[in-house]
């Protein structure tokens, strides 16, 4: 096992007012709110989805090449230095680095979807 899933994140234009249409759908609380972010967590602290401002936000069409869906999953690991050799030799491919040990860092899969390595240190788990 490299790591567990730790969240859902759908980008878009207004994340406050996207997370109020979830926090109804799904019954998740709101737990941490920025003008560019909002995150709703289970009472369990089990499922998370958060939300992100993105400038630009073009929305996605189904079935539509030029506009696909804009989202990623988070996925936690202990160490991000023992972890990246592993999803890289899945096929993954760096997108963007950090050399520090803990924080995140992103990726895409084998066919482009972009996807994050975070640590415990980088996420609020159970506040």
């Amino acid at each position: 096992m490299i790591g567990r899933l730790f969240s859902l994140v759908i980008d878009c234009p207004d994340p406050s007012e996207l997370a109020g249409f979830y926090e109804s759908l799904l019954s998740l609380p709101r737990v941490e709110e920025t003008t560019d972010y909002v995150v709703l967590r289970s009472t369990t602290g089990m499922e998370i989805v958060a939300f992100q401002r993105v400038e630009d936000f073009r929305p996605p069409r189904w079935r539509d090449p030029d506009r696909p869906a804009q989202a990623h999953v988070d996925v936690l690991v202990d160490d991000l230095d023992l972890a990246e050799p592993k999803v890289l030799a899945l096929g993954a491919t760096l997108l963007e680095g950090s050399d520090k040990p803990i924080g995140y860092r992103v990726y895409a899969d084998p066919v482009g979807h972009p996807f994050c390595l975070v640590t415990h240190e980088s996420v609020m788990l159970g506040e």
